[in-house]
């Protein structure tokens, strides 16, 4: 039964460090990366769609990305969700091709991607807190209904919390390392 609340916790917190990788992988670094651009939101064929549904994304330089559409007729909705996005990014069509430049990062919006990156890797910590007081409420349900012991329901208030310093320990190196790709020039 022990390994039942581990597994429960595991699967939360599993959740929510992708979400952070997800979400760090969009805050830009001054190099061009496709997952910048891949979820912006282009009117086509009458509904909303990634651009990566509607494009093809690749990366051309360390500061440049030139976007294809698959249907020449979303060349004019793709440029304008781009320009729209609010991303800071260059965007240029020449006719068949879209490009999308980076810009040089400043030390300005350097220091507000550091924060947004914080905020985020605060989200994905209490995240795991709110799924260690869920587990947490199990043991202690268990223990009234005396499935478990007191001892027991003790054991895993220990293991539950080695398991969220480990995923927390794990959440700050995800967030060093892009504060560092961000201070690189």
């Amino acid at each position: 039964m022990a390994n039942e609340f581990l597994k429960s916790l595991e699967d939360s917190t599993k959740k929510a460090v992708e979400f952070l990788n997800s979400e760090l992988s969009n805050i830009q670094t001054g190099r061009a990366n496709v997952n910048l651009i891949s979820d912006v939101p282009v009117e086509a064929y009458g509904t909303k769609q990634s651009l990566k549904q509607v494009a093809n994304i690749t990366v051309t330089d360390p500061r440049s990305m030139a976007v294809q559409p698959w249907d020449k007729g979303n060349t004019v909705q793709i440029e304008s969700a781009l320009r729209d996005a609010g991303l800071g990014v260059g965007v240029v069509n020449s006719g068949d091709v879209i490009r999308v430049t980076i810009p040089e990062l400043t030390q300005e919006r350097r220091q507000a991607y550091v924060k947004m990156a914080k905020e985020k890797a605060e989200e994905a910590k209490i995240t795991i807190r709110t799924a260690r007081q869920n587990v947490w409420d199990e043991a202690k349900r268990a223990k009234s209904k005396s499935e478990i012991s007191e001892d027991e329901m003790y054991y895993r208030e220990a293991e539950i919390q080695k398991f969220v310093e480990a995923k927390n320990k794990e959440i700050d190196e995800i967030l060093a390392a892009k504060e560092r790709e961000l201070a690189e020039v």
